[in-house]
């Protein structure tokens, strides 16, 4: 047995601070709780109130609005562990789970830190060192550069030798952040630059390893457990290849492309990984996996995996109870032998973002949050909770298990429908759309599979449902305020019709109602469709539309807002006919705002700069995604109302810029 690991005595423990905030608090309480153990979550000012927290017994508040101010200060989570009197610290994912001081500081404080050895997550949670000691274990790594020298000519020059397409990488955290794809040499100096700023941004450190892109590869990692007796196995493959900004958007448990065969070498090729660092706990080794079934490590992830449901679903087991047992001292519950994979799983990641308008965060308040019963859902959600800026834009997970791939994806897809999550601009149709892809379908989906067969811009157009359903339950609003019979198609004289103007997801649609023997005629352009409503309440509309039987559910952000969800897909609808004229387009005004909730990071500009059409203006980062502003026409900086550091809001106006008229450009010359 390695010293490294005989060092580690057993722990005894009674009391858990979960050193986290959001589904993974809930996710690690629930096991926690099961285990007998008291929990204690931590929670940032700007999470005062949300729903993580009273999922365990108690909380403490650290203060704070910002990770660095909150959830990445190690003083504070130390402080909070001894108010609570715990004893053992859980660092979920992201924040400080990958953070050698912070375990060594647990370490220090008399607290067990729920992970690997601090020196463990030094060695992997450096890329370059990790694949430097991945070489000398004889595991294959993609080429590339992960040297010391990280001046720009030297990461030019191998940048050159390595050859395009490349991948620049952040040494240090991972998360796809710092992460840029280069195709043109002449792009690199501008992506170097944006991946250090994004890099040190996120993770403190802006080294930078480079690696040949792999067109076409499957992103396959292997789940390993360790314990404190020598003991190291695996627990099969995940297949997280959908992925947009290089985070992960889909996973699935076994990889379709994963034969039994290369699964072997795969878990084989992991575990000789963990034992080269000692590793002890839940860890994750990622790799590529190219179209000729040859497999490169990239990366491990010291901690537990956002992904890891998936698995739990096809072994049985319960992964954060694996944990908290190690931690105790306690030998793996079952041999490498004693494993069996069964059926298939797939997870989805529910995100707080605009996938039509390339996959902007977004933020706001959750109005209205129904999960769906049919599929596991793990979050922390709840009515009226904020969604702020200042965090990972990810809501909620929703994960399905089914004998066979297929009836895993038919799951997933009616349990994201059934699902209700209104206010907030999601990506919820987008999963579906991904997961009913033929691509996806087939089992042939590589990490191209978003940028290849999706689009910025959406071609769903409004569904009939959401407009009857808009036009009903407007109508119903009305009555009321006013003086009206209920909604029975009876009126004591004439026949009654009510014209709607409305703004169905940016589209403006004329329709109307009019009372029809016992029921409704909805009118859309020379489309006439018979409605019947069959049922009203405070959480949905059940609706009969040309003789198909729907129920939609709502929320009403105002009088006239709405909120509908109509097969799998969010709609927000206005009645536009008490709405003042529309102001200037912000771009025609020369008015520059963001389209988030954000930070300045940095500034491009100063008053009375000439810019171009396209140049960046300003970088905004918003959930942890920088997002450069840019001129949408040709002008001069008249005004700048933000500095660098400040929290900005989409209506406010950033930088004025003059256009430049011929006469104006003439003049200049």
């Amino acid at each position: 047995m390695p010293s490294s690991q005989a060092s580690l005595a057993p722990a005894q423990f009674s009391t858990l601070l979960i050193a986290n905030r959001g589904e993974i608090v809930a996710r690690i309480a629930k096991s926690a709780r099961v285990l007998g153990y008291r929990t204690v979550a931590v929670h940032s000012d700007a999470d005062r109130g949300a729903a993580f927290v009273a999922t365990c017994h108690e909380a403490v508040a650290i203060g704070g609005l910002t990770p660095a101010e909150s959830y990445l200060r190690i003083d504070k989570i130390l402080a909070a562990a001894r108010v609570a009197g715990a004893q053992a610290v859980h660092p979920g994912y992201g924040f400080l789970s990958e953070n050698a001081e912070f375990a060594e500081a647990c370490e220090a404080a008399g607290l067990v830190f729920i992970g690997p050895p601090a020196a463990a997550i030094r060695v992997m949670g450096d890329k370059a060192g990790a694949k430097r000691q991945m070489l000398a274990a004889g595991v294959a790594c993609i080429p590339g550069y992960q040297g010391e020298d990280q001046s720009d000519a030297r990461l030019l020059a191998e940048a050159e030798a390595i050859g395009l397409p490349l991948m620049i990488k952040a040494a240090a955290g991972g998360g796809g952040r710092g992460m840029r794809r280069v195709t043109n040499l002449a792009e690199l100096p501008a992506a170097i630059a944006s991946a250090r700023s994004e890099a040190r941004s996120a993770f403190g450190d802006d080294a930078l390893i480079l690696e040949r892109a792999l067109t076409g590869a499957r992103h396959v990692e292997v789940q390993v457990f360790a314990d404190r007796h020598g003991h190291v196995i695996h627990l099969g493959e995940r297949d997280c290849s959908v992925q947009r900004r290089h985070q992960k958007v889909v996973e699935e448990a076994p990889s379709p492309a994963v034969t039994p065969t290369l699964r072997a070498a795969l878990g084989a090729a992991a575990c000789t990984a963990a034992r080269a660092v000692h590793y002890v706990g839940a860890g994750t080794i990622e790799f590529l996996l190219d179209g000729d079934g040859q497999f490169y490590f990239m990366e491990m992830n010291t901690r537990l995996q956002v992904e890891h449901p998936v698995t739990e679903l096809v072994t049985g087991l319960d992964l954060v109870e694996w944990q908290l047992r190690v931690a105790r001292g306690e030998p793996l519950a079952l041999a490498q032998q004693d494993l069996s994979l069964h059926g298939h799983a797939i997870e989805v990641r529910l995100y707080a973002e605009d996938a039509e308008r390339g996959f902007l965060p977004q933020s706001g308040r959750l109005l209205r949050w129904r999960p769906p019963s049919s599929v596991r859902c793990d979050h922390a959600l709840a009515d009226g909770q904020a969604v702020t800026s200042y965090y990972d834009p990810m809501l909620a997970k929703l994960i399905a298990w089914g004998e066979t791939r297929a009836e895993a994806t038919r799951r997933l897809v009616r349990g994201l429908e059934e699902c209700v999550v209104l206010g907030l601009t999601t990506n919820r149709s987008f999963l579906i759309g991904c997961l009913e892809h033929p691509e996806f379908a087939a089992g042939r989906a590589t990490t191209d599979f978003i940028a290849a067969h999706f689009c910025a811009e959406s071609d769903l157009a409004p569904r009939t449902e959401a407009i009857a359903a808009a036009a009903l339950l407007c109508l119903a609003r009305s009555m009321q305020r006013l003086p009206l019979p209920a909604l029975h198609g009876w009126w004591s004289s004439g026949t009654p019709r009510y014209d709607f103007e409305l703004d169905v997801a940016g589209e403006p649609i004329s329709a109307s109602l009019t009372a029809h023997a016992g029921a409704w005629l909805l009118s859309v352009g020379d489309d006439r469709i018979e409605v019947r409503q069959t049922g009203l309440d405070d959480d949905g509309l059940t609706l009969s539309v040309a003789g198909i039987q729907h129920r939609v559910a709502y929320v009403f952000e105002d009088d006239h807002c709405l909120h509908v969800t109509v097969a799998g897909r969010n709609l927000r609808i206005r009645d536009r006919s008490m709405d003042q004229p529309a102001p200037q387009h912000a771009a025609g005004s020369g008015q520059i705002k963001p389209p988030m909730n954000g930070r300045v990071v940095a500034l491009a500009v100063a008053p009375g700069d000439r810019v171009d059409p396209g140049q960046t203006l300003l970088v905004l980062e918003s959930m942890k995604i920088e997002q450069p502003l840019i001129a949408p026409m040709a002008g001069q900086i008249a005004e700048i109302h933000c500095r660098v550091g400040d929290q900005v809001a989409p209506t406010q106006a950033l930088v004025v810029i003059t256009p430049l008229t011929s006469s104006t450009q003439e003049a200049s010359t």
